[in-house]
């Protein structure tokens, strides 16, 4: 597979591109470069985590994570215009104290996240929510100050911010809130007085190394010791790294994990049955349905992402997230929903292990709700002019979507960047996915088609079970080694902070089991490890 950056779009640049690269009397193709540094990644996915592959320069458009020029501009001129629904998503970032312009960092030389360590991660989620959303409204009315807020944010971070420790669930933060950093920077990157390499610096050493040696060694742990969501934001975190430092290695490494890595996050795995009626359980449906909807919304995010760089994930294997996402959306508005029995194993390599069987999709709340549908419904039903009725509804259901600070305190509520009616609401694409089958529609806000785009969308919907069916095209060391035979080092699958999330968000366990929050990860011999704040 071919990473390679589309053409220019209006409104956004490519920083540093490079189109061939020479090394004394040869002349090599960025093709060429990256099916080489495709080869590294692949090795480094079997052997050591780290180092790193050498970064590939490569130039990717810019902005270009979850938001292009074009759909900058676009929030603007509605907002502007007083258009529904983008005025109310705008009114909810404004009311969020976050998105205010006297906020002041309290940056940190170690975060430090889970048990046995003075945890203090809530410090740098506040801020890099509140980079986010300050960058936002920089786009959206182009006052400096909200800019500036978000730069002395980043800025204040990258300069202090060495290291990020704790329990297992230091690989949380890395993931969660690497791929967040990469995005609150990516709105200001351009902005006087950023420090974009010092910025990189800190991507590269502190964030993504941790995620890309979970992808690789997974703590120590068996391969199926870990839910999807724990693959899902380190890909986030590689992927949104790769981007933001225009390098094709972990980019390549990022979506190559998607389509097959070895971890439950690989799109096959997280969704591992396509059933007659069009829908595709959600393993995680099997836990417990806060779970499951932060891995609808950390896929999301990662397939907007690298569509943004012309590359089709959402399309990937005939549009199986589209089949996954529409399952979680109608078992979490109440729907029945088929689920198959699955029994994965769990423990340290060469240490305890275990076993747990889930048998079927666990109980809802339908006011549940996280801020992830109107991306996805709006690039499924909007760019691509597919039925996704149950992405539709919920999508409804849950606008105007709030951001992180909306959705209770715990980190839990901050798991997503959110205001995505404001962000990722937009008008149908004049070239639907019924005239395209390589790739996504030729319109302002889809990107060219790539030649790595490997899954691209078809034409059509299903009819049955009103669900859309077109036809689409290292391991740890020292301490941690000793810590995970142990079993103390490997993080419980369950998740205390989930509960309190739910509490704070007004939402009830009911007794019969409307909400099944089920404790995970019980040692051989009893112990429970510690359950991770609600992202897991």
């Amino acid at each position: 597979m071919h990473l390679q950056p589309h053409p220019t779009r209006p409104g956004q640049t490519h920083r540093g591109r490079i189109d061939r690269y020479e090394t004394g009397s040869h002349r090599i193709s960025r093709r060429g470069l990256l099916k080489a540094a495709g080869t590294a990644a692949g090795a480094v996915g079997v052997a050591a985590a780290l180092p790193a592959a050498p970064a590939t320069a490569v130039g990717y458009a810019h902005p270009g994570l979850l938001h292009t020029g074009a759909d900058l501009a676009r929030m603007a001129a509605k907002v502007k215009a007083g258009a529904a629904p983008w005025t109310a998503g705008y009114a909810r970032l404004t009311a969020n104290r976050h998105a205010q312009s006297g906020w002041t960092a309290n940056p940190q030389a170690t975060v430090y996240r889970g048990s046995g360590s003075p945890q203090n991660y809530t410090i740098l989620y506040n801020d890099l929510h509140a980079a986010y959303q300050n960058g936002l409204r920089f786009h959206v009315t182009g006052e400096s100050a909200y800019a500036d807020t978000a730069v002395a944010i980043l800025n204040a971070w990258s300069a202090k911010l060495t290291s990020l420790a704790g329990s297992a669930d230091r690989f949380l933060a890395a993931g969660l809130y690497g791929y967040q950093a990469a995005n609150a920077a990516e709105l200001v990157r351009d902005h006087a007085g950023f420090e974009l390499e010092r910025f990189q610096k800190m991507l590269t050493t502190v964030f993504s190394p941790l995620s890309e040696s979970f992808l690789v060694g997974h703590n120590g742990a068996v391969i199926t010791n870990y839910w999807p969501n724990w693959d899902l934001t380190a890909m986030a975190c590689v992927l949104a790294t790769g981007i933001f430092c225009d390098d094709g290695a972990r980019v390549e490494q990022a979506v190559e994990y998607f389509k097959s890595g070895s971890g439950l996050g690989a799109v096959r795995k997280a969704i591992p049955v396509v059933h007659d009626d069009g829908l595709a359980e959600w393993l995680e449906a099997g836990r417990d349905q806060g779970h499951a909807l932060l891995g609808v919304g950390l896929m999301g995010t990662f397939c907007e992402m690298a569509w943004n760089q012309g590359i089709d994930l959402y399309g990937y294997d005939d549009n199986r997230f589209l089949k996954g996402a529409q399952y979680v959306a109608k078992w979490s508005l109440g729907g029945d929903v088929a689920y198959t029995a699955n029994t994965r194993a769990k423990g340290a390599v060469g240490g305890w292990s275990g076993s747990e069987t889930a048998s079927g999709a666990a109980g809802v709340d339908p006011a549940m709700t996280r801020p992830i549908w109107a991306m996805i419904a709006s690039h499924y039903t909007k760019r691509r002019g597919l039925s996704a009725p149950y992405l539709t509804r919920i999508a409804a259901k849950a606008g105007p979507e709030g951001g992180g600070g909306d959705y209770g305190p715990n980190s839990g509520g901050y798991d997503q960047l959110g205001f995505g009616t404001l962000a990722f609401t937009r008008d149908r694409s004049t070239t639907t996915a019924g005239g395209s089958s390589t790739g996504p529609s030729p319109s302002v806000d889809s990107p060219s088609p790539s030649p790595s785009a490997s899954g691209a969308a078809g034409s059509g919907a299903a009819a049955s079970g009103g669900s859309a069916a077109p036809s689409a095209s290292a391991a740890p060391t020292g301490t941690e080694a000793a810590a995970a035979k142990s079993g103390g080092g490997l993080a419980s699958t369950g998740s205390t902070d989930l509960v309190a999330w739910t509490a704070a968000t007004g939402l009830t366990a009911l007794a019969g089991g409307l909400l099944l929050l089920r404790r995970r990860g019980r040692t051989r011999d009893g112990a429970e490890g510690r359950a991770a704040g609600g992202a897991e």
